[in-house]
């Protein structure tokens, strides 16, 4: 029944999808202040440490001809560029007035969300999303930590000093906890600091299951990471 009542799920959203930038950041912190809508049968995630995302090149399964993202004329203008899974749709994310409601929603720490990478499209239920800030200095640790430490419901995270692609990069493993649900799920994020500014890479997802069938997306990005020129 669990794995029935995933795939109606992933039917439902496939096909409704997601309107606009806006609506994208609403849901995103809906889903993260419950869980990410945790699924009928769902468990808790195992208690262990989270752990770093395997660098042996994973990604290419996943990938294939997904486009890339990140310099300029494509969907979004960032830091670096990098390639995408195949069916994984970019988006940018609009910047809120200060005085907008919605504006602390793109915001963690001190960097922006600046685009969503949707997988529903390619039959998983997140997001892999950047966020940004325009500084040129300082260490990827730094930056990653900032990131993370600004998120209340992380914990147990594990970082570690990689390449990201061409890039000095820090890279970190770590849990979300939902009291909510009293159930947690596994994330990734990474960090490279360039010439035109700081990048966050970060991949959610609806449950730690979700998190680790994106994994292969989130390698490839990492591998084809290269400063925007």
């Amino acid at each position: 029944m669990k794995d029935e009542g995933r795939g109606l799920m992933r039917r439902d959203v496939v096909r409704d999808g997601v309107r606009g930038a806006v609506a994208v950041v609403l849901a995103a912190a809906v889903l993260t202040g419950c869980g990410e809508e945790k699924k009928p049968g769902a468990s808790a995630a195992p208690s262990s440490p989270a752990k770093p995302s395997p660098t042996s090149g994973s990604g290419a399964a996943a990938a294939k001809a997904g486009g890339a993202v990140g310099s300029a004329g494509s969907a979004c203008a960032l830091p670096a560029t990098f390639d995408l899974a195949a069916k994984w749709k970019p988006k940018p994310v609009a910047a809120e007035a200060a005085d907008s409601p919605l504006a602390g929603l793109a915001k963690q720490g001190p960097f922006t969300l600046a685009c969503e990478i949707d997988a529903k499209p390619a039959g998983h239920i997140g997001f892999l999303r950047a966020w940004t800030i325009t500084t040129t200095s300082g260490t990827p640790r730094a930056a990653l930590e900032s990131f993370v430490g600004a998120d209340k419901n992380a914990r147990k995270p594990a970082y570690q000093e990689i390449k990201g692609g061409s890039l000095p990069a820090t890279e970190v493993a770590y849990e979300t906890y939902s009291k909510v649900m009293d159930a947690s799920k596994q994330e990734h994020a990474l960090a490279v600091v360039t010439p035109k500014g700081t990048l966050v890479l970060h991949l959610g997802g609806l449950d730690t299951q979700e998190h680790q069938e994106m994994l292969p997306a989130y390698e490839l990005a990492k591998s084809s990471l290269k400063a925007t020129r």
